[in-house]
């Protein structure tokens, strides 16, 4: 049987694949458009996260939101997941049997999304999605075709505000996220 949201998210609340949902408050599914053109993926909910249930909200969320808004592409229009859906302990990066775990989570989320381009928001994600080797500070910004998808990865929005330089790497790579959206928009009509 085909996947729908709602059995989705019922197998999401109540998974037990991991050590992870013995501490999780709440599962942190996904937010946003589910006929999103964009999917940004991140690696794992926070504190903020885990107590709303909702990804990207806390300060890395509402930087997220800046760098969205100066380039004219509407938080409402994307859709944004992990790959982890329950918060690991004091925030450490996910481990590999917990992303096994929860991996098919996201890939059911892509394929009833089906965007046009999957954004990593961080290296644990482009490592997961785009190779394992992948090198943030080298790699942010490059295209890669996977499947249907045109994916590409950023800095995740919490190193920015630990390394605030790299702001204009950011800002660059999000502008070119734009033009390819609006290029493919524009090829399609």
């Amino acid at each position: 049987m085909a996947d729908s949201w709602e059995k989705l998210l019922e197998e999401c609340n109540s998974c037990n694949a991991c050590e992870l949902c013995k501490t999780r408050t709440n599962c942190v599914f996904g937010v946003g458009n589910k006929n999103a053109d964009i999917l940004f993926v991140g690696e794992a909910p926070g504190d903020n996260e885990d107590k709303t249930g909702t990804p990207f909200v806390g300060r890395a969320g509402q930087l997220l939101n800046k760098f969205l808004f100066a380039v004219d592409i509407s938080r409402e229009d994307v859709y944004i997941a992990n790959i982890l859906k329950c918060r690991p302990p004091k925030n450490r990066d996910p481990l590999p049997e917990e992303e096994d775990a929860c991996i098919d989570f996201l890939r059911r989320q892509v394929k009833l999304i089906d965007p046009k381009i999957i954004v990593c928001l961080g290296r644990i994600s482009a490592m997961r999605l785009i190779k394992p080797d992948f090198k943030i500070t080298a790699e942010h910004g490059k295209w890669f075709k996977k499947g249907n998808f045109l994916i590409t990865a950023v800095y995740h929005p919490a190193l920015l505000l630990r390394d605030p330089r790299r702001k204009e790497d950011m800002l660059a790579d999000m502008k070119a996220i734009k033009a390819q959206l609006d290029k493919m928009n524009k090829d399609s009509q």
